[in-house]
């Protein structure tokens, strides 16, 4: 009887269509374990259902969890297609949700994508479009993206059950480069051309946590 050990799985949430298009269409190669990519549909309420019913199945016990996709950047300075590797997640009901493996998944990203800027520190979670003023109320608190879906989307994870949770986020949106459409304007583009070469530092992260601590 073989009795090895079945790799823990990664489940990649992310929220919208364009965002699972990006990933689905990156390279699947160099996965430490099986992966689900998890649509979760928009907004904290959407992710929360959709991440607390599938991890239900007891098939995804244990598994790693990374929330994924874009964000609107709140820091000066910040362009469409910087990354943000979260350090914890806010949620908007004041749920603080630590990330693990952050130093490891910042290396990655830079080996999958180099030359893009890659940015440390708290994501904060929201119900709403972030614009104007809000947006610098926000990086006031010490936030340095903002989105809709990672910080319920970890939060329900470790609620589920003891596994190892990340964020990383793409900006397409940020103070001096606001957009009104994804994927009409360059900041657009330029966001889905580098969430779709995130995949292998995802992967690595994933190996990471699998590798024996001595």
């Amino acid at each position: 009887m073989d009795t090895a050990a079945v790799p823990a799985p990664l489940l990649i949430a992310c929220a919208l269509g364009i965002e699972q298009f990006a990933l689905r269409s990156g390279d699947p190669g160099g996965a430490g374990g099986p992966v689900t990519v998890l649509r979760t549909g928009m907004g904290p309420k959407a992710a929360e259902r959709a991440v607390t019913r599938l991890l239900a199945d007891r098939a995804l016990d244990g598994a790693a969890v990374l929330a994924t996709g874009f964000c609107a950047g709140l820091a000066p300075g910040m362009h469409p297609g910087d990354l943000v590797v979260a350090g914890e997640t806010r949620g908007p009901d004041g749920a603080v949700t630590p990330c693990v493996g952050v130093e490891r998944l910042v290396k990655e990203l830079g080996r999958a994508v180099p030359g893009r800027t890659v940015h440390t520190g708290p994501l904060t979670g929201s119900d709403h479009v972030v614009r104007g003023q809000e947006r610098a109320d926000l990086f006031a608190t010490g936030a340095i993206a903002v989105d809709m879906e990672s910080a319920v989307t970890l939060h329900c994870a470790v609620r589920a059950g003891a596994r190892p949770v990340a964020a990383v986020r793409v900006v397409v949106d940020a103070p001096e480069h606001e957009l009104v459409r994804i994927g009409t304007v360059r900041g657009g583009i330029s966001a889905f051309r580098v969430l779709r070469a995130v995949l292998p530092a995802y992967y690595e992260w994933h190996r990471s946590l699998l590798l024996p601590r001595r």
